[in-house]
């Protein structure tokens, strides 16, 4: 079975953010990541993984500015000098919490010039953190609407561009079962170029059983592909957390 993950972002929720952490280790989980965890001090997030012997996975680019404010700003174009502020302030949350990965956020854009600026941003961001492994990751319009990077073969396309070593795709079973209506065949064109990965049942993001994602199935692909990133339980809990965990060893 690979490596689960869980996300304290979504999981867990029953709880406060700092009390997430223990709970997650004691549902047997070696990792977790936060979408966002700028609304908390590094320090005591970072005195959680400590503590409780987790792994940080990952964790999002830019931090919101505001509730409810725009997911991400590197392919919209007028904002790059935000987009790299931002990039740096996650930088120095990054330096306490040592993610695995970093994902960057497009935003929403559209059009040759946002794609432009999102190569140019994203080879920036690759240089200004060379020691940091990056990710970009496709989404659905139908979630996130307008969202600029909605396909695989334009998150592909983005991550030959830009060329750098430290810029990886991160895979969204989730996302791809809404974007190509086939989970299981997105991995198998796409996986390899995939350093994270999520995982939540469809249609309703909740746990990631078995439906039209064959989630056992899916696991097995991704160990016989030889895959040693984490997998990330990034779901709605249909009810309490814990009460939906069998995913973890079916």
């Amino acid at each position: 079975m690979p490596k689960f993950c869980a996300n304290l972002t979504m999981l867990f929720t029953e709880r406060p953010m700092m009390e997430r952490f223990a709970a997650a280790k004691a549902a047997g989980f070696d990792a977790v990541e936060i979408l966002f965890p700028y609304d908390n001090s590094a320090q005591e997030l970072r005195y959680q993984l400590v503590m409780n012997d987790l792994t940080f996975a990952l964790m999002n680019v830019p931090p919101p500015n505001y509730a409810g404010g725009e997911r991400g700003f590197a392919a919209v174009p007028g904002l790059e000098a935000r987009f790299r502020r931002d990039f740096d302030r996650a930088l120095r949350f990054a330096e306490v919490l040592k993610p695995r990965h970093i994902h960057i956020m497009a935003g929403k854009a559209e059009g040759a010039v946002a794609r432009q600026t999102y190569i140019e941003n994203l080879k920036w961001a690759a240089a200004r953190a060379p020691n940091w492994s990056l990710t970009i990751e496709p989404i659905n319009r139908h979630d996130m609407p307008g969202y600029f990077l909605d396909s695989f073969d334009l998150a592909i396309e983005v991550l030959d561009a830009v060329g750098a070593a430290n810029l990886n795709l991160q895979f969204d079973a989730y996302h791809a079962q809404m974007l190509t209506e086939d989970a299981a065949g997105a991995w198998a064109k796409y996986g390899a170029r995939a350093v994270h990965v999520q995982v939540a049942g469809y249609p309703g993001r909740h746990e990631p059983v078995k439906g039209a994602i064959d989630y056992p199935a899916f696991f097995k692909a991704l160990d016989k592909g030889g895959y040693k990133g984490y997998v990330s339980g990034e779901y709605n809990p249909a009810a309490r957390t814990e009460d939906g965990l069998g995913w973890l060893t079916a």
